[in-house]
């Protein structure tokens, strides 16, 4: 058993969900793939609330880069880095489940849209979901084009993610518990090499951080 291994696992797992819901949340202020939509505020606030940016990307991100640098340790990584690894996890969850709230809400009560009465509104806030099941109901929304199959889509998207963050976030909990108990490798030549030959690798965690300042500077300015 090494659970070293194991947060190598999720965490390299995680990565790609974070993508996902950080690229989904961007793409929702864009409905009908144009800016206007954006500079007139006719956006949802539960898009606004970025779900899919904070809870299922940064909140995810962070805790998926200290479980990475954990797992690359092997079975170098100590217990005390494992029990942060759990702390760092429940973090994780916590912007996993408020992804999912937050989707859950937009897909719930609707894009904001022009109805045939000229007025922009909400025109399935208060058909909980029902609407999902009704098709032609859908025409009621004019402008922007197919913005609710393109809503349904994005948000269902954000839903599946941000489960699966949950999932793997729970498990590296246990994973975590299971490490600071039992040690991160039941070998002891193997641990006693990497005491001697092995020490932690903090070039993949800075080389990651300009990464990331290069990538969410370039999602800001797209924003705006």
């Amino acid at each position: 058993m090494c659970t070293g291994k194991c947060s190598l696992f999720i965490a390299i797992s995680l990565y790609p969900l974070v993508l996902l819901s950080i690229l989904c949340n961007i793409l929702l202020f864009f409905p009908d793939w144009s800016t206007k939509y954006v500079k007139e505020e006719h956006i949802t606030n539960e898009v606004k609330y970025m779900g899919g940016f904070i809870g299922g990307g940064v909140l995810v991100l962070i805790p998926a880069l200290y479980i990475h640098l954990t797992g690359e340790q092997g079975c170098c990584a100590n217990r005390f880095g494992m029990f942060f690894s759990i702390i760092f996890a429940a973090v994780g969850a916590a912007g996993a489940v408020y992804s999912f709230v937050v989707a859950l809400l937009g897909l719930s009560n609707g894009p904001l849209c022009r109805t045939s009465s000229v007025a922009w509104e909400q025109p399935f806030i208060d058909k909980n979901l029902r609407y999902l099941k009704n098709p032609n109901s859908w025409t009621e929304c004019q402008e922007p084009k197919n913005v609710v199959q393109f809503n349904i889509g994005l948000f269902i998207t954000l839903m599946v993610a941000s489960v699966l963050q949950g999932l793997l976030c729970a498990s590296q909990v246990i994973n975590g518990f299971v490490g600071c108990i039992c040690g991160t490798c039941n070998d002891k030549q193997v641990r006693k090499s990497c005491v001697t030959s092995k020490r932690p690798n903090f070039h993949f965690l800075i080389q990651t951080f300009f990464s990331l300042s290069h990538f969410f500077f370039f999602t800001g300015t797209l924003s705006l």
